[in-house]
């Protein structure tokens, strides 16, 4: 009898970790089950894939530049992971039921919220641009606390993560921003991943260990076990001074198309939030000269279409600040109005 209640208990725990995995991405010891061996798993967590979704999302000539990996262990694991993660034809309710589930991060400020249909979007790249000290860090600093609140109070109940390139995160502005939402500050700090990044290849290596941790904490019964948003502060900063000139250009587009492509699979296969921020440049055409200074985004193409949602940011009066929706498959292009306090982002107060 005892055998059999242990056999019915350890039944329901597997099924219960089965559900699990079909709401979040399988880890890559999954595969496994289908032949893999242990040795060649190994080989691809080392190379930064831990997950199926990695290998099915990824193309096989990058599969095949795993060193110890064999064009038939290739084709065998391609083969494995599509079992897992069909990549074919679905229905467009089925689509529709699947983007019902998307949680909204709240900005902070209702006013925000409302032209981005209620925060920002997981499992999607949202971009703020503009010039320095027009809100773009202090919203990514609010961001970090308004994840962690119940989905009830437009959180996502998930951890941080941030990678810094400019060295302007300051955990100070966390405490000050939980206190505004009832929520312990040494809880608050701990669930905020943090990271400085010195070049673009070291920015891009952080990528892989941002996403190994994704699927370590998905395994630990926390209090808030998950990632729900990742910022990146700003995705285009080091590209300015690792790579200078038009002799460069071809180099800088192809190595950042290639890091927003591995923050868009971050997306697809943890569904958090990404969230970058970018630089601006005055943009010289006969235009300025009777519109006055004009201002554009960094990155060119590749950056535009590597986004899902662009706002652009600008000065108000005082502690005001401008967010317009520039482009988005979903929302119509609007302004909306907030301030920047110690409280972090909050609405004017007229």
């Amino acid at each position: 009898m005892a055998a059999q209640q242990q056999k019915r208990q350890k039944m329901a725990e597997e099924q219960e970790e089965i559900e699990e995995m079909q709401h979040g991405p399988f880890p890559i010891e999954q595969l496994q089950v289908s032949g893999i061996a242990a040795i060649d798993i190994k080989k691809l967590r080392d190379a930064g894939l831990c997950t199926v979704e990695a290998i099915a999302y990824s193309p096989r000539k990058e599969l095949l530049q795993i060193k110890g990996i064999s064009e038939a262990k290739v084709d065998k694991i391609i083969e494995a992971a599509s079992k897992l993660v069909p990549l074919g034809f679905t229905s467009a309710s089925q689509l529709h039921a699947q983007r019902l589930e998307i949680i909204q991060i709240t900005s902070g400020s209702k006013e925000l919220d409302k032209i981005l249909d209620g925060g920002i979007e997981t499992g999607s790249i949202t971009e703020l641009y503009g010039e320095f000290r027009c809100g773009k860090t202090q919203l990514c600093h609010t961001l970090c606390v308004t994840c962690q609140l119940p989905l009830d109070q437009g959180g996502g109940e998930g951890k941080a993560m941030y990678i810094d390139a400019e060295g302007t995160f300051r955990p100070q502005r966390l405490l000050d921003i939980a206190d505004r939402f009832g929520l312990n500050g040494a809880d608050v700090l701990e669930n905020v991943a943090y990271a400085r990044a010195y070049n673009t290849d070291h920015q891009s290596r952080l990528l892989l260990e941002a996403a190994s941790m994704m699927v370590e904490t998905r395994h630990f019964y926390e209090e808030i076990a998950r990632f729900a948003l990742m910022v990146v502060d700003s995705a285009t900063a080091l590209y300015r001074t690792d790579f200078s000139g038009r002799g460069e250009l071809s180099a800088r587009q192809m190595h950042l198309a290639k890091f927003l492509r591995s923050l868009q699979k971050i997306a697809d296969e943890f569904g958090v939030a990404v969230v970058i921020t970018n630089q601006v440049v005055a943009q010289v055409d006969g235009s300025a000269l009777f519109a006055g200074p004009q201002i554009k985004p960094i990155g060119g193409n590749i950056m535009a279409h590597s986004s899902t949602t662009r706002l652009a940011l600008r000065k108000g009066r005082g502690e005001e600040r401008i967010c317009k929706v520039i482009s988005s498959p979903c929302l119509a292009e609007a302004e909306a109005r907030f301030q920047i306090s110690s409280e972090g982002v909050t609405d004017v107060k007229d």
